[in-house]
């Protein structure tokens, strides 16, 4: 009977063996929390340009002669919009975004990110077209 139950274990630990050894992990899931849509009508010059001039227009950043896109105030948005950054009416799918939000590496604003309040506003204004206004 003793021969019989060790069998028994010893089938199992192999079977366990085989189990154990043949998982493993082909995809990483990011899980982000969504993104509030903040519902106000959103303006690029009142808004969303002074993020950019107080968290990524800075030196060494997304400046004239740093990193693209440039988001100096006065070329910031056709920098955007000329480098295929924002897809109007439709954040989730805004290279921008993904920065953002984790899901591009690096997030932004560097050491800052994600900023549920800057998320809010560009998200809310890439939903409402992404205009110049």
């Amino acid at each position: 009977m003793l021969g019989k139950i060790t069998l028994i274990i010893i089938i199992l630990v192999i079977i366990g063996m085989f189990a154990i050894t043949g998982c493993y992990k082909t995809t990483t899931l990011v899980l982000t929390p969504p993104v509030s849509q903040d519902t106000t009508t959103i303006s690029f010059s009142v808004d969303i340009q002074p993020i950019f001039t107080s968290s990524c227009a800075l030196s060494g950043c997304h400046v004239a002669g740093a990193k693209v896109p440039n988001l100096s105030t006065g070329v910031s948005y056709l920098s955007l919009q000329n480098g295929g950054y924002v897809v109007a009416n439709d954040p989730d799918n805004s290279q921008l975004m993904l920065w953002l939000t984790g899901k591009k590496t690096p997030g932004m604003p560097l050491g800052n990110s994600p900023n549920p309040v800057i998320n809010a506003k560009v998200s809310a204004w890439i939903f409402q077209g992404a205009k110049n206004n």
